[in-house]
């Protein structure tokens, strides 16, 4: 009797230990399917499709931040909005600006200082020159561009306790860092909402938080500028940014011009170069610095990249050679022939 008592007990804690285990298993299962889920959003903000995907089991309520944050800062950044920041400022001469704007106009100030002015907030001018932003396109004359040149020129803005002043009757366009700058933004918003695997893209801006939910790198594909693929980079909490004429331009007269004007000539660049790709941790740098360096052409570009280490590039240049510097070696795949640069 005493025998089949204990074996009963043996029983009953085997049968226990089956549910604890079995709950276990199921508390397991709903937790990394939670951790994994993916979550979607498509909006439309600063003229482009922006698409986001979060993995994990606070995605959607980060989602629904990122995209409060993204019709903010649209509504702060776009000349678009007759009632933006950007716009107020641009009429009435400067004023007051909320953090965002400053902080946006301080870092587009601080990459055109370093890259000597080929990246320039105040390129509004010319570009509404060649109506690039109307699309009423126009070739100008020589002495219509010398004209406005005084007026592409960053230094003619001036920040002072959080306010801002424009001189020569200059005009602010955030276009080529403002996408940059909310990519990052929307990755801070992930990280605190503890989001560690997402990507974001804004068209032809890119921007990763981690790696993929199964732990593999995020693999971007780098356009052709004559269409397709050329070449893909596998990264993780990196954002890749590309400009290329090929982008937006317009024909007159058999000739093509694109939209990267240079500050200096106040014409499309002619620096020798299809299309740009920078990768950086930072995303407002990226951006810039796309267009930056497409304005510097290869030499001054590499040259400029020599000289620091927080972002590497892609090169492609007129006669479709392909350059990436040394710290996309390992990262870099591509069906075509390419040369790396080194320090």
């Amino acid at each position: 009797f005493m025998l089949f008592c204990a074996l009963n007990a043996v029983k009953g804690m085997v049968i226990k230990m089956k549910r604890i285990i079995c709950v276990f298993l199921v508390l397991l299962v709903c937790s990394c399917t939670a951790s994994q889920k993916e979550t979607q959003k498509t909006v439309y903000a600063m003229g482009t499709i922006l698409e986001l995907r979060a993995f994990g089991a606070t995605a959607e309520n980060a989602l629904s931040a990122a995209e409060a944050e993204i019709e903010k800062l649209d509504n702060l950044l776009s000349r678009g909005f007759a009632n933006s920041e950007i716009s107020r400022i641009n009429k009435e001469g400067g004023g007051a600006v909320s953090a965002d704007t400053l902080a946006i106009l301080q870092k587009g100030i601080e990459v055109s200082n370093e890259t000597s002015g080929a990246f320039d907030l105040c390129i509004a001018p010319a570009v509404d020159l060649w109506g690039f932003y109307s699309k009423d396109y126009y070739v100008p004359t020589n002495s219509e561009i010398a004209k406005v040149l005084p007026k592409t020129d960053y230094r003619n803005i001036s920040l002072t306790d959080g306010r801002v002043n424009l001189s020569r009757s200059t005009q602010i366009d955030t276009g080529g860092i403002a996408k940059g700058y909310l990519s990052s933004r929307i990755i801070e918003i992930f990280k605190e909402r503890g989001i560690t695997s997402a990507i974001i893209s804004l068209g032809g801006n890119v921007q990763t938080l981690g790696t993929k939910s199964d732990g593999k790198m995020w693999r971007i594909g780098i356009k052709n500028p004559d269409g397709g693929l050329f070449g893909t980079l596998d990264v993780y909490d990196k954002a890749v940014v590309t400009s290329g004429g090929y982008q937006r331009f317009f024909e007159e007269g058999g000739k093509e011009y694109h939209h990267i004007i240079d500050p200096e000539t106040g014409k499309p660049a002619e620096s020798g170069l299809k299309s740009v790709t920078i990768v950086s941790s930072d995303g407002a740098l990226a951006d810039a610095l796309s267009t930056a360096v497409f304005v510097m052409g290869k030499e001054r570009g590499e040259s400029f990249w020599k000289d620091r280490n927080d972002f590497d590039i892609v090169f492609v240049t007129d006669t479709n050679e392909i350059f990436i510097t040394e710290g996309l070696r390992d990262i870099f795949q591509s069906e075509y022939d390419f040369s790396v640069i080194t320090k």
